[in-house]
């Protein structure tokens, strides 16, 4: 007979939540419960597991990333790091909390146990799967702007691999995000590069399945 996890009997209480989750509240939850869920407006929105080409995408992605952060930190960047399904705070009032599938982030403070917040991210990656179109282009993109992050990228998937990235650029004036570009996965195109908001040079190759 199948055994009920307490993770699953609390996401079977998601419906209806009768008060909103406080950051206290939150931050009480077992692991369990938290990877699985974000918080929006103060309530909780569950996560469906990745599948594994999500997966796939997601750690070559942020392998380069990270590869491209350590050799800018060589040439004197500021200390920064690359997380996959990371815990980013957006806001606590009402509670925002997201897991975005790559982030690029300023090096926090371990010892002052320090949460990553927005002030922290530089660069943060939604990986579009079936089902989050709408989050990923609309809700997210709205959210990661009026929260202050500088660089979003929205990546897409085919059956190789990697196929396109949408590189938006947060304008300061109106808090809204710029589309900057897109790379498109094509042979016959230049490698594609970015400056900002560190040097990066995409291999399709590193990225396809």
């Amino acid at each position: 007979m199948a055994t009920t996890s307490p993770a699953d009997s609390w996401l079977r209480g998601l419906r209806p939540q009768f008060a909103p989750i406080t950051q206290e509240d939150y931050e009480a939850l077992p692991e369990a419960i938290s990877m699985a869920i974000e918080i929006v407006d103060g309530y909780a929105a569950y996560r469906a597991a990745p599948t594994p080409d999500h997966q796939t995408a997601s750690r070559r992605l942020a392998n380069v990333l990270e590869r491209h952060a350590r050799a800018a930190m060589s040439k004197g960047h500021e200390c920064v790091t690359v997380n996959t399904d990371v815990d980013l705070r957006l806001r606590d009032l009402p509670l925002l909390n997201r897991r975005p599938d790559i982030a690029l982030y300023r090096c926090l403070d371990r010892e002052r146990g320090e949460r990553l917040r927005a002030e922290h991210a530089l660069l943060v990656i939604e990986i579009v799967s079936p089902g989050s179109e709408t989050q990923d282009t609309t809700d997210k993109l709205g959210e990661y702007a009026k929260a202050g992050i500088p660089h979003y990228w929205i990546v897409r998937l085919d059956l190789t691999g990697v196929s396109i990235i949408e590189r938006y650029r947060l304008d300061r004036a109106t808090t809204l995000y710029k589309h900057v570009g897109t790379f498109m996965k094509d042979e016959r195109s230049e490698t594609p590069k970015v400056s900002n908001p560190i040097p990066i040079v995409i291999d399709w190759t590193e990225l396809m399945f």
